[in-house]
């Protein structure tokens, strides 16, 4: 995501001032210039990360231990008093599959940081392009941290997941196609059955008020989004998605349909084929789902429920600030470098508390 600085009297004169060779000077427009852009990184943050469109954030102090009571998401059903809930402990790292009470859940969080620096000429020369430049890089680099552990806590309790009560067999949420083939909407309608299905009563039936109302968006790749788009203009003897003329029109003027069946179709560069969140969704079917193998060369699509907020991040809230990122003058660098610097971060910890809420298809697109 771009970022770009007005060039205001105002913004100008502050960044010259940074690159003054004067501490006097120098240091209270950085703290000041740190203070500006701690906000702004958490903007982007929140607007540009694709994992925050599921993950509910939940703020907590800084120096507290965040916890959520998993009564309010399991009730005593009688068949096991124990749940089972994926989260990541360490940035980075594995994410962990936690076999609790119904009790409340601790919380383990992590610091995600970056840092940025560049020479104090151009700071002198107010080169807001360069100091763009580096907020956005410092920017980018969380973004890519959050998105990869975020994925990775989903794209687990996918893999590992047990069917309604948890008590299934790893690889229950998932809807194996064995047959190479197009993407059709009877895929989209056996992943909607399918979370159906998770969303029974504790007597196996009905239940009165439902947890799930279904699936509200599945990520898929480009690859499958073509299919979609093929739909609008492929023969009716060539397609076993027979569509009305009217359906097809709208389909063909707008490339596709953006929702279909009341589900929004996010299409990301990370799955298809080969592609990163599919070759780690890989990994962990291949470890955990022993009577339902998977390949690489299978698409993964995951569709998620968002209206039940299973899928929450803990993230601290500075005292001072009230942000959620906090940016702070690096003192690294000497008079002597002539450098300018700044460091940020974000605590956070991701955590998928019900896997009733997510859902997924592997299939070999043709």
């Amino acid at each position: 995501m771009k970022i770009k600085l007005k060039n205001t009297p105002e913004q100008v004169e502050l960044i010259k001032a940074m690159g003054s060779k004067s501490p006097e000077v120098s240091r209270p427009a950085t703290e000041a210039f740190a203070a500006f852009i701690g906000p702004v990184v958490q903007q982007v943050l929140n607007q540009a990360n694709t994992a925050s469109y599921i993950y509910t954030d939940v703020e907590y102090d800084e120096d507290d231990n965040p916890s959520y009571p998993l009564d309010l998401f399991y009730d005593q059903n009688g068949k096991d008093p124990y749940v089972t809930i994926w989260s990541q402990n360490m940035a980075g790292g594995l994410p962990s599959s936690q076999i609790v009470g119904n009790a409340e859940l601790k919380v383990a969080t992590y610091k995600l940081d970056s840092a940025i620096s560049f020479l104090k000429k151009y700071a002198r020369k107010s080169r807001l392009d360069v100091v763009s430049k580096g907020i956005e890089r410092m920017a980018n680099e969380i973004l890519v941290k959050q998105d990869r552990n975020a994925w990775a806590v989903a794209l687990k309790g996918l893999a590992e997941a047990k069917g309604k009560w948890g008590t299934g067999s790893a690889g229950d949420n998932i809807v194996a196609q064995t047959t190479r083939a197009a993407f059709g909407l009877a895929d989209l309608n056996a992943l909607m059955t399918k979370m159906k299905r998770l969303n029974a009563s504790y007597a196996n039936g009905t239940p009165a008020a439902a947890y799930s109302k279904g699936i509200t968006d599945l990520f898929v790749s480009a690859e499958v989004v073509e299919d979609i788009r093929a739909i609008s203009y492929n023969p009716y003897d060539t397609t076993s998605d027979q569509v009305g003329d009217g359906v097809k029109d709208e389909m063909y003027r707008s490339a596709g349909f953006g929702n279909l069946f009341g589900v929004n179709i996010v299409d990301m560069y990370e799955f298809g084929s080969g592609q990163k969140y599919n070759t780690l969704y890989s990994g962990y079917a291949a470890t955990a789902q022993t009577t339902k193998p998977t390949t690489i060369a299978s698409q993964v699509m995951v569709g998620v429920d968002r209206s039940v907020e299973a899928f929450v991040r803990p993230v601290a809230r500075n005292s001072d600030t009230g942000g959620t990122f906090t940016a702070l003058p690096d003192d690294q660098y000497a008079l002597r470098q002539d450098k300018v610097g700044f460091y940020g971060g974000v605590e956070e910890g991701r955590v998928l508390l019900d896997a009733r809420a997510i859902v997924g298809l592997t299939k070999d697109i043709a």
